[in-house]
């Protein structure tokens, strides 16, 4: 690693944040649990195994249209246990506030956490609360940690099984959290209201229990957004990924915002949307399944494995060109969840 110093970018969930993990974390902590880079761990135990997971957030402002950093910080961790096809349990809360923050606020937010927890099911069973001096902390910082427990049907999932002709999904619209918090950061005043998309994505998720042997991957599109889960997704590997511009739902809002900043809606942050690769012969039905849920209504089916260009993503353009697609490459937006 080049710099020598942490740099906003290191936050962003692309090639930076790669790039930290692997020449410091990785190279410290190494073992074969954590080398899998899962957004959560598959940990055995004598009666089977157990999805463990751990997140921090730290998103400004702490309220913004759709949700708030509570809101946010149960569902991140929730959809970081359900896309490993866990069924989350239960979760920890650790808060570091700063002096000054009013009591309305701090139980507004705890308030937040609570319904969120209850309708996705999961139970606060642990936590922490440490207080800093004015101006050592940005309001509340909060770090969950959760366990889910494991479901056997979903012991297929895994990137070595993916096949050419594979189908990739997704449950909506992308961009809505990230242009969300920014609107809401920088009081943009626009006609078009554009709210984050945070929820637990549990419920959809075990909605789609009837096809668990034809899911091959799923991945929640946080930071970095669909474009970098996407060139992850083949990084290294032996197909390709093609997404398809016409295909990938972006709300008129979304798109007009990132338009007048010059962000692109690919690489922005989502909290309410899973990847999906499925199979080919079962990828209309799931898509049905999806748009029957409220959280997939505008789901759709956006792009395919390939046998060409092996470790490569492109999208198929609006014009019938081919783009590139890599990771982040620097921060887009930092404190965005």
């Amino acid at each position: 690693m080049n710099q020598k110093n942490i740099l906003l970018g290191h936050g962003s969930g692309g090639h930076l944040t790669h790039e930290l993990i692997e020449s410091i974390f990785l190279k410290h902590f190494d073992n074969p649990i954590l080398n899998l880079l899962s957004d959560a761990a598959l940990l055995p135990t004598a009666k089977g195994k157990i999805a463990f997971t751990t997140d921090s957030f730290v998103v400004d402002p702490l309220f913004f249209p759709g949700g708030d950093i509570g809101k946010l910080a149960i569902a991140g961790t929730v959809n970081d246990l359900a896309v490993q096809g866990a069924r989350p349990a239960f979760l920890s809360a650790g808060f570091i506030l700063e002096e000054g923050l009013s009591m309305e606020t701090l139980e507004n937010i705890v308030q937040s956490m609570a319904k969120e927890a209850s309708k996705a099911g999961i139970q606060i069973v642990t936590g922490d609360t440490k207080v800093v001096e004015r101006g050592k902390c940005d309001k509340i910082f909060i770090n969950t940690a959760g366990i889910g427990l494991f479901d056997e049907e979903f012991s297929a999932i895994g990137i070595d099984l993916i096949k050419t002709g594979d189908k990739i999904l997704i449950n909506g619209s992308i961009g809505d959290h990230g242009m969300a918090v920014m609107s809401a950061r920088n009081q943009l005043n626009i006609s078009t209201k554009v709210e984050s998309d945070c929820a637990s994505l549990n419920g959809l998720i075990d909605s789609l229990s009837d096809f668990k042997s034809k899911i091959r991957f799923m991945r929640d599109a946080t930071r970095g957004g669909l474009a970098t889960v996407s060139a992850e997704l083949c990084k290294h590997q032996n197909f390709g990924v093609r997404l398809f511009e016409d295909k990938i739902p972006v709300n008129e809002g979304v798109r007009g915002i990132c338009e007048l900043l010059g962000f692109d809606p690919l690489y922005v942050a989502n909290e309410g949307k899973v990847v999906m690769v499925v199979a080919n012969d079962v990828s209309d039905q799931m898509l049905q399944v999806m748009k029957n849920h409220p959280l997939g209504k505008d789901a759709a089916i956006i792009g395919e494995i390939t046998s060409g260009q092996e470790g490569k993503c492109f999208m198929e353009t609006q014009i019938g060109g081919n783009r590139v697609v890599d990771m982040l490459a620097g921060e887009q937006l930092p404190r965005i969840c």
